[in-house]
């Protein structure tokens, strides 16, 4: 493959990605990706929803003891009546993947809601990220504990932990359909595999009574009060909030579901609504025969059981030969579940940070991305040396702040729309979530400074990136009413002059002192085909906009032409652009100079998207047109 070869495949889709946006119906950005049925992305979610069973039943039993299916029930009623409808609702909000970081957004403007959505985005970065290191080092202690595995395997987990990290990242270098295709196959086998081990343990359960017995026993002599059995399993249920980890990824990979736009959201509703009770059958299932059927001491540090009890189970139980199969496919999905976290981020990253100018434009490619969060997965594995205890904290703390703010999302956005009800009973399951949070965080505090650290990060790049990008043309789009191209019209025998206006009393003295002045500044002889452009700053912490132009005939003889955009230098270069290619003709367009110093003009300009107009108007044509002599003419008087 050719150098050029290699960019235009490293890169593709980038300039159709560019040019088409999310809309009024949902449309994805790359309209050359392929959908798929809802039960297939579905796997792909699942592959790390489905894959805690792996280790799941262990935390349960090691947090909660005796008590671990009681404290199971409670996250199943968690996952069915509290997570579950805000997924849902989201869904229903949020149909093109942006979750609940869209619908928070709404609620703050200008730059306090942009820095809110980098703060969400580097929780969400450490859920995903941490989701592959963490995943493919369980997948790793998972080669370690089986003695059927090559020798080679045992005792390098750093190096096979990147190795898995790699083969994930080359699989979504491929593309989205072999990695659907590739979680379909892993999810099957794996859900069947449990089926067995399950139902099994179920079959020892139910002919070995004492086994019942002997647990019910420990149960009613260390818990004997019922409340106090309720109240120990709320208390450790954050401990057990991983179980949850899959609805963030269900609603953020929901642009890969065939059909319109509420055929998106009925097939996302299927998806979480189906993922939920499958994982809730099983959790409570396993968390019965793990519990019953293993000694507690099993699962403490350095137990058979410890992070693995299905697969000890599968072992003793069903013989060494199906255990290793057990191992083999607990330790594919595992390695695999951070498909769905990656799919996350690549539909994430995308749909924010390169539209708030706060990314480079390769970000909207996937390739580049993936080759990025391959390296800073690398990076994490190498810095935790693939230990999964230490990734807990960090794991544990995305995706409680996710579903947090996913639950205050809906909250409010019920209150919006005065159903009382709902907002009491999504006010609740917020109040619960907040308390998991803070319950985790005071625990593990190092999950908040693994997630400031990623925070940091996007922060830094963000307004660097920001800073690097300030000459770029932020405008996606421009279209004309009749009035301002009949304007262009009158103008097309001779020159096209504009004149830049900071709109005021917008009387009649406004623009014919204008006027005067620049002629005056400028040696014009007449102000025949003169055209005022206003631009109004709507918010400036927007990147991109799309420019709606439109003309006005004020006192009878000025012509003025209104926009309004995030950045006036930006609109104005635009605007220039786009006059010549419809016209054929080059405009002029004259501008005062900016009183007052240029290095605060131009931090007003990063900030509030004016100040030095006129040099960062010319700097914009300069990049966006090399040729001098097809290059609108500017004037400054």
């Amino acid at each position: 493959m050719t150098t050029t070869g290699f960019r235009d495949w490293m890169l593709s889709g980038l300039n159709d990605t560019a040019k088409h946006h999310e809309g009024p119906h949902g449309e994805p950005a790359d309209p050359d990706e392929k959908p798929h049925s809802w039960w297939k992305v579905m796997c792909l979610t699942g592959v790390d929803y489905f894959s805690t069973l792996g280790y799941q039943p262990g935390i349960a039993a090691l947090a909660a003891g005796v008590l671990s299916p009681v404290a199971t029930l409670v996250l199943v009623l968690v996952t069915l009546l509290g997570a579950l409808p805000i997924y849902r609702r989201v869904a229903a909000d949020s149909p093109n993947g942006e979750g609940s970081i869209a619908m928070l957004m709404k609620l703050l403007s200008f730059w306090k809601g942009k820095l809110f959505v980098l703060v969400l985005l580097g929780f969400a970065a450490t859920d995903f990220i941490i989701t592959i290191t963490l995943s493919a080092a369980d997948a790793t202690a998972h080669v370690d504990e089986n003695p059927y595995l090559p020798e080679a395997l045992h005792g390098h987990q750093v190096i096979v932990t990147l190795l898995l990290v790699a083969l994930l990242g080359a699989v979504f270098l491929k593309g989205f359909t072999e990695a659907i295709g590739i979680a379909v196959g892993l999810v099957g086998v794996y859900l069947a595999l449990n089926v067995v081990v399950i139902a099994d343990g179920l079959w020892e359960v139910l002919t070995h009574p004492h086994a019942v017995t002997d647990w019910t026993t420990a149960l009613t002599t260390q818990h004997g009060n019922p409340v106090v059995v309720v109240g120990i399993a709320l208390l450790v249920f954050p401990k057990l909030a991983l179980g949850l980890s899959g609805f963030e990824t269900g609603v953020a990979v929901m642009p890969h579901i065939k059909g319109d736009l509420q055929g998106r959201i009925r097939g996302a509703k299927r998806l979480l609504t189906t993922a939920a009770v499958i994982m809730s059958v099983f959790l409570l299932t396993s968390s019965v025969v793990t519990t019953v059927l293993i000694p507690q001491a099993e699962f403490e540090s350095g137990g058979e059981a410890n992070g693995r009890a299905l697969a000890f189970l599968a072992h003793q139980n069903l013989g060494n030969a199906f255990g290793t199969v057990y191992d083999l496919s607990t330790i594919a999905i595992l390695w695999f579940a951070g498909a769905s976290a990656m799919a996350g981020l690549l539909n994430l990253v995308p749909r924010y940070l390169p539209r708030f100018g706060m990314a480079p434009g390769w970000a909207r490619a996937v390739r580049p991305l993936v080759l990025v969060f391959t390296g800073t997965a690398f990076l994490i594995t190498w810095i935790f040396d693939a230990d999964v205890d230490a990734q807990g904290g960090a794991y544990a703390t995305g995706v409680l702040v996710l579903i947090t703010s996913a639950a205050v999302a809906v909250t409010l956005s019920a209150r919006r729309r005065r159903q009382k009800g709902r907002t009491i009973a999504f006010g609740v399951i917020a109040v619960l979530f907040v308390y998991t949070t803070i319950a985790n965080v005071v625990e593990r505090p190092d999950g908040v400074k693994i997630a400031a650290c990623f925070i940091a990060a996007i922060l830094v790049v963000s307004f660097l990136s920001r800073l690097f990008r300030a000459f770029d043309l932020r405008v996606t789009d421009i279209s004309a009413d009749e009035t301002a191209l009949g304007f262009l019209a009158d103008c097309r025998r001779r020159q096209i002059r504009l004149i830049a206006n900071e709109p005021g009393r917008r009387d009649s003295r406004e623009y014919s002192d204008k006027i005067a002045q620049i002629l005056a500044d400028n040696d014009m002889a007449d102000d025949r085909d003169v055209i005022f452009v206003e631009v109004t700053v709507k918010d400036a912490s927007d990147f991109e906009t799309e420019l709606r132009v439109t003309g006005e005939l004020l006192h009878h003889r000025y012509k003025v032409m209104r926009v309004t955009s995030s950045s006036v230098p930006s609109a104005l270069a635009a605007l220039l652009l786009w006059i010549r290619d419809t016209t054929g003709r080059r405009p002029h367009i004259y501008f005062e100079w900016t009183e007052g110093n240029p290095v605060a003009n131009f931090v007003r300009y990063l900030a509030f998207g004016q100040g030095e107009v006129a040099p960062v108007t010319r700097e914009m044509l300069r990049r966006a047109e090399h040729d001098r002599n097809r290059r609108p003419h500017v004037h400054v008087g």
